[in-house]
């Protein structure tokens, strides 16, 4: 497909845009012998004359600026006027504020331009780190391939990563990968996997889950705090510490999918930590409530692993810098704490989390809908705008460790419950909530009242 396809194949308006000119040298910086030749041969064949479009355009009703490549105009390689066209393109999404959307289809730097084609790299990590200090989001979708430094800069450096079905994906392209490397890693579904790209689109699809992206990370008024959700169960308060920790544990409680179902209009996924990381066990991404954009990261009631947290601060820090509040369900046993999970890095991943809802300058909602087993729970909490639903506990830690710890047998596990102070009202009478959610009753500092 070529570039133009491409644009046509997500939208009907398309307008071109093209840098200011400067003289192309015959034969490249280089000299290369031959090269204005295979420029020539290339401009023949695919009617561009380089392997950037780029250009204004209108995904479903959402303005963005598009960058389509060119992979018939040698390879949609990167050389010194490909640089221009790109670091154009970033540049007029800044000034339009305009998100950016990237096709891409490239096999890396041109070799006939040598490190002049390398630097182009620098350029454009460079005007998408200005576009991204401007507010605005990037998109990119990864056609097939998109290898070498097209892929390390213009592709993985996107906010949202999609990828067409089948797509080879990869640093790394085909004719220099190591003899019996695992050919799936280098595809878009191995890259999902493995949590360096957020979604594998149809291509009947990608209009539509394109115009989605752009409206959801479309921000049109200043961020105001994300509404509490309402809860999804009648449970009433728990009498107990033990009472809590139970009612958190039952197994028919609503959890964190039910929440976001609930909340939400639409919602589209983000998926993991670009670290080779990710857990299925937090769900992250941005939505539709109430029309407005809301970012989230949801625990599902399973212990976190470090990838769920840096997949959470990743989106936490999109949400800060473009503008959009957020909204965290806190439901875990705790942070997981095995060996593998050390050996990932699992302190440094929570003391992210941690980091990420501290430095927010945006509003962060937090409602605990079942456990909250100590500092795993906690890195994903506001630290003044949190609340709590009836059929949830938070903990310093789970009731049976604090026991062990403290050498207490287990027949003290249930009174040492009541002494952590774990329920849901005494959370809000200390201080650490601020409410108690339910369908008839809310339960605040002043007390019971009716909603």
């Amino acid at each position: 497909m070529s570039a133009r396809e491409a644009i046509a194949a997500v939208t009907a308006r398309f307008t071109e845009h093209r840098p200011a000119a400067r003289p192309v040298v015959p034969d490249g910086p280089l000299g290369w012998s031959g090269y204005a030749e295979s420029r020539a041969r290339a401009a023949e064949r695919t009617g561009e004359e380089e392997s950037v479009l780029y250009g204004r355009a209108v995904v479903g009703d959402r303005e963005c600026v598009l960058v389509a490549f060119e992979f018939g105009f040698l390879g949609g390689s990167l050389g010194g006027h490909t640089g221009d066209r790109l670091e154009a393109a970033y540049a007029l999404a800044g000034e339009l504020r305009l998100p950016l959307v990237s096709l891409v289809a490239t096999g890396g730097s041109r070799m006939q331009e040598g490190m002049i084609a390398l630097i182009q790299l620098q350029r454009v990590a460079r005007a998408s780190a200005l576009l991204r200090a401007a507010g605005q989001a990037q998109i990119s979708v990864l056609r097939d391939p998109a290898t070498g430094g097209g892929w390390a800069t213009v592709g993985a450096g996107a906010d949202v990563v999609l990828a067409l079905p089948g797509a080879q994906i990869g640093f790394a392209g085909s004719r220099v990968r190591p003899a019996g490397a695992d050919p799936y890693a280098y595809t878009a579904e191995g890259q999902l996997a493995a949590g360096q790209i957020d979604a594998v689109v149809a291509p009947d699809d990608l209009p539509g889950v394109l115009s989605r992206w752009l409206t959801v990370l479309t921000v049109t008024s200043p961020a105001r705090a994300a509404p509490v959700p309402g809860a999804l169960s009648d449970t009433g308060l728990p009498a107990t510490g033990w009472a809590a920790v139970e009612q958190a544990r039952a197994t028919a409680r609503p959890r964190a999918e039910a929440y976001l179902d609930a909340y939400f209009e639409h919602r589209m996924p983000l998926n993991g930590d670009r670290c080779g990381g990710r857990d299925p066990g937090l769900l992250c991404g941005v939505g539709l409530h109430a029309g407005r954009p809301v970012a989230y990261a949801a625990q599902c009631g399973t212990a976190t692993r470090p990838a769920g947290y840096r997949t959470a601060a990743r989106v936490i820090r999109l949400a800060d810098r473009l503008g959009l509040p957020v909204l965290t369900l806190v439901d875990t046993p705790g942070a997981a704490n095995d060996a593998e999970a050390e050996r990932a890095g699992a302190g440094a991943a929570i003391a992210d989390a941690f980091a990420a809802v501290a430095a927010a300058r945006v509003p962060v909602t937090t409602l605990v809908i079942g456990e909250g087993g100590s500092g795993g729970a906690l890195a994903l909490a506001a630290p003044d705008n949190t609340h709590v639903t009836a059929d949830s506990y938070f903990s310093v830690i789970a009731p049976e460790l604090a026991a062990a710890i403290l050498k207490r047998g287990p027949d003290e596990v249930r009174s040492t419950a009541d002494q952590l102070r774990l329920r849901p009202q005494d959370l809000v009478e200390l201080g650490v909530a601020r409410s108690v959610v339910g369908h008839v009753g809310h339960v605040g500092p002043e007390g019971p009242t009716t909603r």
